[in-house]
């Protein structure tokens, strides 16, 4: 297929000189499961051709209800590696890179946050989350309310898709995640140097009512594990992708 054919319906819309921004913007997505994957192939989709995807974390059967490049194939793979494949599948020219490591305080320095002109935020941990945005909001530049941070707050024990929200930080409402944050930066004295945007939910989390099969992952032995649904987390995916797009073409 011709390149020029891949992204015509995009730049049918958008137009080429926006299309043009698009290729030209570097996204990291911090966090490749049943969120970042999905914010991952609607931004190559669009047209973003630099992207950096990290997760430390390898695709085990648990992850193929919900996340993009989890197939009974790939079961084994490092997560950000068959993503990365996945991807070049869209767009063979595409600039993927593939990081298979954590965001941490220990690691922050080797991400060079400074070179990217967005960042997403798909992490589980509550203090790696807490780390990449004090980190992003210090480093990055700034664009205004959204800026270059978009963040993911918790989409897992939830089943109603019309009860995701775009909210700024301080301002979102009845997400346990978002609560425990606030609660860890005001005792720690660790506070966003400005206002960033999430996407959440408003819908009461739910209670789990099954066992959780002990995977071997790593995300399992880090964290409280919860029952969660594509049909969710593909949702706050592509809302992330699409404040990356809404926030280029608001550059125009």
């Amino acid at each position: 297929m011709e390149n020029g054919k891949w992204f015509n319906r995009t730049e049918l819309l958008l137009g080429s000189d926006m299309m043009g921004r698009i290729k030209s913007k570097r996204v990291i997505i911090f966090g490749v499961g049943g969120v970042g994957s999905w914010c991952a192939e609607c931004l190559v989709r669009e047209g973003i051709e630099h992207l950096t995807i990290v997760d430390s974390d390898v695709v085990c059967v648990t992850n193929c209800n919900r996340q993009l490049m989890a197939t009974t194939k790939t079961i084994g793979q490092p997560k950000v590696e068959a993503l990365r494949n996945r991807l070049l599948e869209i767009n063979p020219e595409a600039d993927i890179i593939a990081l298979q490591k954590n965001f941490s305080n220990e690691t922050a320095d080797e991400f060079h946050i400074e070179e990217y002109d967005y960042v997403i935020d798909a992490i589980d941990s509550l203090r790696d989350k807490i780390e990449l945005i004090i980190n992003a909001t210090t480093i990055l530049p700034l664009k205004g309310v959204g800026g270059s941070l978009f963040s993911s707050m918790g989409a897992a024990l939830r089943i109603d898709p019309t009860k995701v929200r775009v909210s700024e930080f301080w301002k979102v409402k009845g997400d346990p995640l978002a609560a425990a944050m606030r609660s860890a930066m005001r005792k720690h004295k660790m506070f966003p140097e400005r206002k960033f945007l999430c996407v959440h939910s408003e819908e009461q989390p739910l209670p789990n009512l099954g066992t959780a099969l002990q995977d071997g992952s790593q995300t399992f032995n880090k964290t409280r594990t919860n029952g969660s649904l594509a049909h969710i987390t593909a949702i706050f995916g592509m809302t992330l992708a699409g404040l990356v797009i809404q926030d280029i073409n608001k550059q125009s």
